[in-house]
């Protein structure tokens, strides 16, 4: 046994040694594992670690509710809207500052809103800002001038390039829905009523900038007229934001620092001294560090044995299952009550945490004619889509495949998200169903070999699973997926597992028949994940186009009452995943998470999963108690 053990032992003080000699300064009050961030630009975050330090450095007009609640004020002291909801008047707070103290103004939000509107910038979330009047004329207006100057002999490019960007600053300010009237107002006209554009803006695609600082780093490329950042800009020590932590170290693959904003207009409420997002590639390699006690919390825990570690925290819950009931009926939190608990025994943990997510795991069928060697695809079919939908037992692959006991999902938007929008139920998992609508389709085994036919005697092609490498669980339930459509619809599969980005870029260009998919909502709201399937959308990689159903996504948009409201999108969300099939709902997300609760708290247990690390702290007083097991 001991022998067994010596090489994980071994692991373990070579990772506290690298750690240690790593080390540039004390270790943080507070250290939470995470995936390496990739940039500090509010405008351009993509990822969810990037978007946490956004949250916790930047601060837009409002932030979100620790507990999932309506947006609270944050930099904006108070808000109002029209009666037709379209127009939106914030008021700044008179002490919010910049971290080097200048004064923060509604100049450094319009001007902020201005770069995602920018072909330029690429942003992922431009769609955010068109939901403002005169956003998307805007931008495809300077998509049209950039291609303007592209076709000018080279010698004129550079005058032309100068006087573009003149021109863009003055005519976004002239003709887009953003007014300052003075430095603590800003007024924005949408295009259609938005109930969510406080969550919106609690975003960081719409947090400021500090001007100064931008236009420092900023050029303008002679030869396209594109506009450029030196991103010497988003340096520590450069870098200037307006949130209520600052970033003092960021290097890459080492880590970033964050500690509290000197100048921050509500520091008296700031919690930790300091908080590191420490980048740990092996997932066994950062249980070994939380269970060292060199970290505090793994955001994403994807260990493949994290199904057991459930499992112990489960069989605790349960041993003490009255004593816990109480003492959340006594209005404690989770986290407050597990703390209260008895300390767990040999083979329990407190430390695991499955959190339902904000989020749905769904699989793709490409509704595109063909296949990309240009064979007639018949995944174009709704009837093949929905057969293969029905022959999947979403079920037995979390019970038995994730064991993690998610909650299975007919619907795109998980259901129980909205208090006043309950999704349709979907197609349920029906074998007999199944083999009638491939029969439909035309598809059925006519030779007696076990494996479907169309009317020419062809064999059903086989079927490309396209999934994304670095995490079992999607090569998991791909297999599962296979063998069911093997053994109920006779057909052959095909796995094809590829890096992350390379498979994206295949589910973009249509290269795949089933791919892998998944979509966390970005404001609270049931169109953060319809409008993924809106004909015209960037994230529609099924190519799935339904007049009806965009017809459907714009009277919901126009529409003030919130039950008319709540039966559009509902029949949209029917043709959705009841008729038409684009893409298959496997089951909600979870997140399993690695804390102690009893040194560690103000994580947010909300579906959104939306950590701000501001919000962390050291239970007081610290217990003496030893981590458990």
């Amino acid at each position: 046994m001991l022998r067994a053990l010596a090489p994980f032992v071994l692991l373990a003080v070579m990772v506290a040694g690298i750690v240690a000699l790593d080390r540039s300064a004390p270790r943080a009050e507070i250290v939470f594992v995470s995936p390496d961030v990739f940039t500090l630009d509010p405008q351009r975050v993509t990822y969810q670690q990037d978007v946490r330090v956004s949250q916790s450095i930047f601060e837009g007009l409002c932030t979100e509710s620790p507990d999932g609640g309506d947006p609270m004020a944050g930099a904006a002291e108070s808000w109002n809207v029209s009666p037709d909801g379209r127009t939106w008047t914030f008021t700044l707070r008179d002490g919010a500052r910049w971290s080097n103290g200048a004064t923060l103004t509604s100049e450094d939000y319009a001007e902020a809103w201005m770069r995602p509107m920018l072909p330029d910038m690429a942003s992922d979330y431009s769609g955010f800002l068109f939901l403002i009047r005169g956003g998307r004329e805007f931008f495809e207006w300077r998509a049209r001038e950039l291609e303007a100057i592209a076709a000018l002999p080279a010698d004129a490019r550079a005058d032309a390039a100068r006087d573009l960007w003149t021109r863009t600053r003055a005519r976004y300010r002239e003709t887009v829905g953003v007014r300052t009237p003075d430095l603590r107002t800003i007024e924005v006209a949408l295009v259609q009523p938005t109930p969510y554009w406080p969550s919106i803006l609690a975003f960081p695609t719409l947090f400021p900038v500090h001007r100064p600082t931008l236009d420092a780093h900023l050029s303008v490329d002679a030869d396209s007229g594109r506009v450029k950042l030196d991103p010497k800009w988003l340096k520590p020590g450069t870098l200037v934001s307006n949130g209520p932590m600052m970033v003092t170290d960021w290097r890459y693959k080492r880590g970033l620092r964050i500690e509290p904003t000197p100048r921050y207009w509500n520091r008296d409420e700031l919690r930790p001294a300091s908080v590191e997002l420490r980048p740990i590639e092996d997932s066994n390699t950062a249980v070994l560090a939380f269970q060292a006690g060199d970290v505090d919390c793994i955001s994403d825990l994807t260990v493949e044995y994290r199904a057991d570690m459930a499992d112990e925290q489960r069989t605790w819950l349960e041993r003490h299952s009255a004593q816990w009931d109480a003492l959340r009926a006594s209005g404690r939190s989770d986290d407050a009550a597990m703390a209260a608990l008895p300390v767990p025994e040999r083979g329990e943990r407190r430390d695991v945490h499955v959190l339902s997510a904000f989020g749905t795991d769904f699989w793709n069928f490409n509704c595109r004619p063909t296949l990309p060697d240009g064979r007639p695809n018949p995944f174009a079919d709704a009837r093949v889509r929905r057969a293969f939908a029905r022959a999947i037992d979403k079920r037995a692959i979390t019970e038995k495949v994730t064991r993690l006991r998610e909650r299975v999902a007919g619907s795109l938007v998980p259901s129980g998200a909205f208090d006043w929008y309950e999704p349709p139920a979907g197609l349920a998992y029906d074998p007999d169903a199944a083999r009638a609508e491939l029969a439909a389709a035309g598809w059925i085994d006519r030779d007696g070999d076990g494996r479907v036919e169309d009317a020419q005697g062809r064999r059903f092609p086989v079927v490309d699973i396209l999934y994304m490498t670095g995490n079992p669980r999607t090569r998991d339930n791909a297999l599962a997926m296979a063998q069911m459509w093997r053994e109920t619809l006779g057909v052959d599969c095909e796995l094809r597992g590829k890096d992350g980005k390379f498979a994206k870029e295949d589910l973009r260009t249509g290269n795949f028949m089933v791919g892998r998919g998944g979509w966390y909502g970005d404001y609270p709201d049931p169109t953060t994940f319809l409008e993924l399937n809106r004909s015209t959308d960037g994230n529609n990689d099924r190519a799935y186009a339904n007049p009806r159903y965009d017809a459907l996504l714009d009277a919901a948009a126009a529409e003030l009452d919130r039950t008319r409201r709540s039966a559009l999108l509902r029949e949209a969300e029917r043709i959705l995943v009841e008729e038409d099939m684009p893409l298959m709902p496997l089951c909600q997300y979870v997140t399993v998470y690695m804390y102690d609760p009893a040194r560690l708290r103000g994580l947010s247990r909300y579906p959104t999963l939306s950590q701000h690390l501001n919000r962390l702290r050291r239970p007081e007083p610290l217990p003496s108690e030893a981590a458990s097991p």
